[in-house]
């Protein structure tokens, strides 16, 4: 066992989840389809085993730090990944986007978000490595984020923004008013239109973007290796589609979870302004020294921190009255819509 992570481990490991990836989205492709409960459940059982294995991995290779770095930071991007679900819900309500097509536009989803999130992880691994004083940047966008998201600004009106925006952007494009299964061109009357789904793959793309922005400099404020940043990444959007069918209405009634989420960025938030301070190299920052008098939180209370929170969220929004009422509000709507949905197919076989 090494105190640092090799190049071989590296290609190896990126190599592996790469190839991982390519088959969940050739799987998705050929098979478009609603997943079970029973293949939801053993994909994220999967999946979540594997991140366990990969953590078990690195503690071999390169020694515990590395090891507990990447499962804190895996459980923190894994709890915004699944706020990210709360928007992709409302984003395919929206848009009335069929079941059996939410698994393409969910992998498009995780694709555009890995490309996003590894552009961003080289800019801030970068800065990082010549600007020190860049976490206090990260530190306060933390804060702030954190206070922002305890706001009544939740994930209806952030869709909703974007819904306006996307409007804006392709209000000049022809746009057919239906599906045709999972294309984004159709012929309507003879003429070459654009359907919904380009509007929905926009939307999601957007919103990937907004996500990414914010996850990105919480898990460097946990580590500050690329590699583990990456990873986790990965790991984090690895089963998030079938978790998406898994979860199903119980999303309805974590309505804690965006509480413990704030929690855990503002705590994220504090963490990199301490590093920073006992890093410090602002010359208008206590003369441009250390100070030394200011914690450093621990990787060790970082990861007890970050789980504790998920759990109690989580036990909070099952256990209260108001997350069983949030849930049976979601049911009589879903019901519903898919009565609704019932009532046209059968209008438009006749």
């Amino acid at each position: 066992m090494s105190d640092q992570l090799t190049l071989g481990f590296e290609v190896v490991s990126l190599t592996v989840l790469g190839l991982i990836l390519l088959f969940d989205l050739l799987y998705v492709v050929k098979r478009p389809h609603e997943p079970s409960m029973k293949e939801a459940g053993l994909w994220v059982g999967f999946y979540v085993t594997l991140a366990l294995v990969f953590a078990g991995l690195m503690y071999w290779q390169a020694g515990p730090d590395y090891g507990k770095q990447f499962v804190a930071g895996w459980v923190t991007e894994y709890s915004l990944s699944v706020d990210n679900l709360f928007v992709f819900i409302i984003i395919m309500a929206r848009f009335s986007v069929p079941r059996k097509y939410q698994q393409e536009v969910l992998m498009f989803g995780i694709i555009i978000a890995l490309i996003l999130r590894g552009i961003f992880i080289l800019i801030g691994a970068t800065v990082i490595e010549h600007f020190t004083w860049v976490f206090y940047l990260f530190g306060i966008f933390l804060l702030w984020t954190a206070w922002h998201q305890l706001k009544d600004q939740g994930e209806d009106e952030e869709a909703g923004a974007n819904n306006g925006l996307v409007a804006r952007l392709t209000r000049k494009l022809p746009i057919s008013d239906s599906y045709d299964g999972n294309k984004l061109r159709t012929t309507v009357d003879g003429r070459k239109m654009f359907t919904p789904m380009v509007m929905v793959f926009i939307t999601i793309g957007m919103t990937d973007l907004m996500f990414a922005i914010d996850s990105i400099p919480a898990i460097f404020g946990l580590t500050q290796s690329a590699f583990i940043v990456f990873t986790a990444n990965i790991f984090a959007l690895m089963g998030l589609r079938q978790l998406y069918f898994l979860l199903g209405g119980l999303m309805d009634r974590l309505i804690y979870l965006k509480h413990g989420l704030s929690f855990i960025l503002a705590f994220i938030g504090v963490k990199l302004i301490f590093h920073a301070l006992n890093h410090n190299e602002l010359p208008f920052v206590n003369n441009g020294e250390n100070i030394e008098w200011v914690p450093d939180i621990s990787t060790n209370l970082s990861l007890v921190v970050i789980l504790s929170t998920i759990v109690i969220a989580t036990a909070a929004s099952l256990l209260s009255k108001k997350g069983r009422e949030a849930a049976t509000i979601a049911q009589e709507a879903k019901a519903v819509k898919e009565a609704e949905e019932a009532e046209q197919a059968n209008a438009d076989e006749k």
